[in-house]
C-alpha cells in the first residue's frame, strides 16, 4: 500500500508541473547540445533549421556559460541567420544576439580567432542593415576585429578576415571610406590562403569588375562555377554560384 501511495503521488506531482506549465529539467550537456545545433545548422538552407539551431546554443551557454565552442557558434549561426531573416526587427535581434556573443567569445578567449571573426561579422551585418551612416561609425570595429584574425590566424576560415575587409571596401562609398582598388589588394591575398573560398573569389571578381579589369573578373567567376563545393558550405557555395552567373550576364 505504502508503495501504491507512493507511485500515485510521484504521478500527481508529475501532472501537476505538467499543468502548471514548467518544462522539463533539461538534462542534456553543453557538448550533446552544441552536437544537436550543429546537424540543425548543416540544414540551414532552411531558415527553420537555423532558427532551432540557436535556440538549442542558447540552451547548451545555459548547460555551460563557459563552453567557449557553444559561445562562438551562437555568434556564427545569428550571423547567417540575420543575413536570411527577411523580418527587419528579427534580422536585427539576430545580429545584436550575435554581437553579445561574439563579445563574450572574446572575452574568453581573446588569443583564439573564432570569437574576433563572428563578432566582427555581426557588427558588418547590423551596420549593414541599418543604413549608412551606421555602417560608418561601425568600420573602426570591424576592421579591428578583421586585423586580430589575420594576425592569430591568417588562413582562419579559408582566408575569410581578408573576404570581411575586401567586401568592406566595396559595399562602401567612397565618401564613407570605400576603396575598390584596396578591396582587390586585400581579397587577392586572402586567396593565397583561401582559394577554394567560393565566396570570397566571388567578391575578387566583382572587385576586378568594379576597377574596370573585366578579363580578371572573368577568370574569377568562372573559376567559381567550375569549383566543386564541399558537402558542408554547399549553401554558401549556392550563394556564391548564382552570383558569379549575375556577374558573367553582366560581362557579357
Amino acid at each position: 500500500m505504502l508503495v501504491s501511495l507512493a507511485a500515485l503521488a510521484a504521478v500527481s506531482s508529475g501532472c501537476a508541473r505538467t499543468q502548471t506549465g514548467e518544462p522539463p529539467p533539461d538534462t542534456a550537456s553543453a557538448a550533446e547540445l552544441v552536437k544537436q545545433a550543429d546537424g540543425l545548422y548543416a540544414e540551414r538552407a532552411s531558415i527553420e533549421k537555423a532558427r532551432q539551431a540557436v535556440a538549442v546554443l542558447r540552451r547548451a551557454r545555459m548547460a555551460d556559460y563557459g563552453n567557449y565552442e557553444a559561445i562562438w557558434k551562437l555568434s556564427k549561426y545569428n550571423y547567417h541567420l540575420g543575413g536570411h531573416e527577411r523580418d527587419e526587427p528579427r534580422k536585427l535581434e539576430a545580429f545584436r544576439e550575435g554581437i553579445a556573443a561574439g563579445e563574450a567569445a572574446v572575452r574568453l578567449a581573446p588569443d583564439k580567432p573564432e570569437g574576433h571573426f563572428w563578432l566582427g561579422a555581426n557588427i558588418g551585418g547590423r551596420a549593414k542593415a541599418q543604413g549608412a551612416l551606421y555602417a560608418l561609425s561601425s568600420v573602426p570595429d570591424i576592421r579591428r576585429e578583421m586585423e586580430t584574425v589575420i594576425k592569430l590566424d591568417e588562413g582562419f576560415q579559408a582566408g575569410s578576415a581578408y573576404l570581411a575587409l575586401g567586401q568592406l571596401d566595396l559595399e562602401l562609398p567612397d565618401v564613407l571610406g570605400g576603396d575598390p582598388e584596396r578591396a582587390t589588394v586585400e581579397l587577392e591575398r586572402g586567396l593565397k590562403v583561401g582559394e577554394n573560398n567560393a565566396l570570397l573569389r566571388l567578391q575578387l571578381a566583382r572587385a576586378y569588375y568594379q576597377v574596370g579589369r573585366h578579363k580578371d573578373a572573368r577568370a574569377q567567376a568562372e573559376a567559381v562555377l567550375k569549383m566543386k563545393p564541399s558537402p558542408e558550405y554547399k549553401t554558401e557555395y549556392d550563394e556564391a554560384a548564382e552570383g558569379a552567373r549575375q556577374l558573367l550576364s553582366k560581362l557579357n
